[in-house]
């Protein structure tokens, strides 16, 4: 026996592959169906239209393409505005199903014929799973929809269809309706092949080679229709044609010619003039083999498709996310130098200007303290108690003046940054609604105020606890009590703000001379190192609380910044899987080209 004797068989050609192919491409689709790209960036809006269609593609034709290889062929009547397309439909069929009118766009909902038999592939949302489908009687008659194109598609089944073939009557590719024209590319990216249609007094128009030539690239079976052809023109249009087609690349394409004609009284087209197309049509459907080999080869052709657009689809999404870093981190830069410049104010001295410096000087009598600095700590001390004692609540006047300026301060310095930030959102211009969702949610200078007041109170009871906390040791309770917990606490306030960097003249012998005084206070109650040891704590503990309130006004900006969706990362390693599965699956796929051979597929030249 053989040493692969009882082994399973090898798959059919072009199946090997497909579960993973399917559960990459799903993933794909669920990437792009969450796609946000929220920054009005250059090719924001080519990326998003590419990613729809690409949605779409996966989601109407590949897909379910994938799951059933033997499905019926979906034949897309596609091209220009007033060629013929749904006449022609009509007419191949020998049933009124579309309507033909001189008033455009006529098709603005797409109609979807399949043989009668054939209804439970085209129920549901199998295929063009992103329109909603709408099933008619066969016998209806034909109606157009309203001025606006719905995401629908009416479904009927035809008794003069062959089984395996349905055909789809689309919008016009250049209708001036946007919505047509966007749906006409959904639908063409639907299709297991193409029956383009034109005119001769407009095959070359740009748009008719536009399409005509992306049919090219995706390598889908195409034919095209030449309509009203005058007398006498068809070889030389015909022959401008077929020259035109070979350097599209769709030198196999057949083409069928259609002369400048009436229609007969039930309002079809001669069946001689359309037969050939039928024929074609039928040798497709009945041929099994050639069913597949269509579906293959423009399955390939899409899922290459696919993959190509989706490098632009990336780019925008990482350039989206580069931009929201870009946002973010000019935000973050505004609001560090608002708290640097803060920080700044509350150690060079400049607290101890105006009303602060007055209050402290009440306190404790700078003018007469400045000339005994050298004498004993113990004099001194006295000295500042007697000044304390000898006023009514004059530490709490400190505080108050302490309160307003550095509230003050808070204040300036988060609304210039506020404004910074959104100067700079503005000059950037890719971000107006998270710049109006940020300015709503931004507190008013009401609000704000109410948080610095609150903040700087908070921090004096900070420093007020470190002083009861300092003075716990029994052996300082009596200087504390001649002193007072606010007196000292006062003092502790004024040695945090105590440099002298940024005063000038009379200010730095005044100021200086007056965190002088403080500092020496707080030596002779607590020491040297213990006075060092509170004075940066109590600078930490203000620092942070700063740095907080600044924080929270940098949330509001950084945090309706919204992130791109998918993440890029995600993307390129979905991208990554779907090449690879691809790459399996396609390349078992046979080259056979089933346009290029005419005696499967038919052709009929001018």
């Amino acid at each position: 026996m053989s040493a692969d004797a009882g082994a399973a068989p090898p798959p059919p050609p072009g199946t090997a592959g497909i579960g993973d192919t399917e559960a990459a491409l799903s993933r794909l689709r669920g990437d792009l169906s969450g796609l946000s790209l929220p920054y009005a960036l250059a090719g924001a809006d080519t990326a998003a239209r590419t990613a729809r269609i690409v949605r779409d593609q996966l989601g109407d034709y590949v897909l379910p393409r994938l799951k059933a290889m033997d499905a019926p062929l979906l034949a897309v009547v596609g091209g220009s505005t007033g060629a013929g397309k749904s006449a022609l439909v009509s007419s191949l069929v020998r049933r009124r199903v579309a309507v033909s009118s001189a008033i455009r766009p006529t098709t603005r909902r797409p109609l979807l014929l399949h043989a009668t038999g054939d209804d439970a592939w085209f129920d549901g949302s199998r295929v063009l799973g992103s329109l909603a489908h709408v099933r008619v009687a066969e016998g209806a008659e034909p109606t157009a929809a309203g001025l606006h194109t719905p995401r629908e598609v009416e479904v009927r089944s035809c008794s003069t269809l062959p089984a395996g073939l349905a055909l789809l009557d689309a919008p016009d590719v250049d209708s001036v309706v946007d919505e047509n024209r966007e749906l006409s590319a959904t639908l063409l990216a639907a299709a297991d092949l193409w029956i383009f249609v034109t005119t001769a007094s407009r095959y070359a128009d740009a748009v008719v080679w536009e399409h005509l030539r992306a049919a090219a690239a995706r390598d889908v079976v195409t034919a095209v229709v030449l309509d009203r052809v005058p007398a006498g023109a068809d070889e030389a249009v015909g022959k401008d044609l077929r020259r035109r087609l070979d350097a599209a690349g769709l030198s196999s394409c057949p083409v069928f010619v259609i002369p400048e004609t009436r229609l007969d009284p039930d309002g079809f087209l001669s069946d001689e003039y359309v037969a050939p197309l039928r024929h074609w049509l039928g040798a497709l459907a009945v041929d099994a083999a050639a069913r597949r080999d269509v579906a293959r080869r423009t399955l390939t052709g899409a899922l290459g498709s696919a993959l190509a657009g989706m490098d632009g689809v990336l780019d925008a999404v990482r350039a989206q996310e580069a931009e929201r870093g870009r946002l973010a981190y000019a935000t973050a830069t505004i609001h560090a130098e608002a708290l640097d410049r803060v920080t700044q104010a509350t150690e060079d001295g400049s607290m101890l200007r105006g009303e602060v410096l007055a209050r402290w000087q009440e306190l404790v009598g700078t003018g007469e303290l400045l000339r005994g600095l050298e004498s004993q700590v113990s004099r001194l001390r006295d000295r500042v108690t007697a000044a304390v004692l000898g006023r009514p609540a004059p530490a709490e006047r400190v505080e108050e003046a302490i309160e307003s300026s550095l509230t003050m301060l808070l204040v300036n310095e988060a609304q210039r940054a506020r404004l910074e930030t959104e100067q700079t959102w503005r000059r950037a211009g890719t971000a107006a609604y998270p710049l109006s969702c940020a300015i709503s949610a931004l507190p008013t200078v009401a609000e704000r105020t109410q948080r610095a007041e609150q903040l700087v109170r908070d921090w004096q009871g900070d420093v007020l606890n470190l002083v009861r906390a300092e003075g716990a040791d029994k052996r300082l309770t009596a200087r504390l009590v001649s002193l007072g917990v606010n007196g000292t606490g006062v003092a502790l306030m004024v040695v945090v703000f105590a440099h002298t960097g940024g005063l000038t003249g009379v200010e730095v012998g005044i100021a200086g001379g007056a965190a002088v005084v403080a500092q020496r206070l707080l030596e002779a109650v607590f020491g040297d190192q213990a006075m060092r040891d509170l004075a940066r704590r109590s600078r930490l503990a203000l620092n942070e609380r700063v740095a907080a309130f600044l924080q929270e006004e940098q949330a509001v900006f950084t945090q309706a910044l919204q992130a791109p969706s998918p993440r890029p990362e995600q993307l390129a390693e979905h991208l990554q899987e779907v090449t690879g599965a691809v790459g399996r699956l396609t390349g078992r796929t046979p080259d056979e080209n089933p346009q290029a051979h005419p005696g499967r597929c038919g052709s009929r030249h001018p």
